[in-house]
């Protein structure tokens, strides 16, 4: 090879890598935009005080919003629209349809089934099915507890082995 063949070589295969290097760099290296999970969910809710009250003894923290209550589960919440908000015919911003109890929702349980049991009871909450395994979110099989909060919505806690 000589030395004007050798140059040109460099030259193309430096283009080449330098090219492959700009498309992983600004291509295949960047995650693509995608849905990273919930923020939150909104229900319409019946009683302000019954629904705050009862998410409180469930140990979750809650503030009163102009619009209803916000309870918050980890990084996630729920918004409950106050009966004068959901109900409002200009409030759109909504499932038109939802009308209490329209809620069924799954929480995830870090504790045993005891101190589950407990938690539920020192709360006044009735258990309606459960323990039993069900298939969770998570991939993988779980063993939930079926309740219902003051305006009849659905509550599951599952836990996970």
């Amino acid at each position: 090879m000589t030395a004007r063949s050798r140059r040109r070589f460099v030259k193309a295969a430096t283009s080449a890598v330098g090219a492959i290097v700009t498309t992983v760099s600004h291509g295949e290296a960047q995650p693509s935009p995608r849905i990273e999970g919930f923020d939150h969910v909104a229900l319409p809710m019946k009683d302000v005080d019954k629904t705050t009250a009862f998410y409180r003894a469930l140990g979750l923290r809650v503030t009163n919003t102009r619009a209803g209550i916000s309870v918050y589960i980890g990084s996630q919440m729920i918004n409950f629209h106050r009966p004068e908000r959901w109900q409002d015919p200009a409030f759109t911003l909504r499932a038109p349809a939802a009308r209490p109890p329209c809620g069924d929702l799954c929480f995830v349980w870090s504790g045993t089934q005891a101190a589950l049991n407990e938690l539920l009871a020192r709360a006044g909450v009735a258990v309606e099915l459960g323990p039993v395994d069900r298939d969770g979110g998570r991939g993988r099989t779980g063993s939930s507890t079926y309740a219902r909060d003051p305006d009849g919505n659905l509550l599951e806690f599952i836990i996970y082995p």
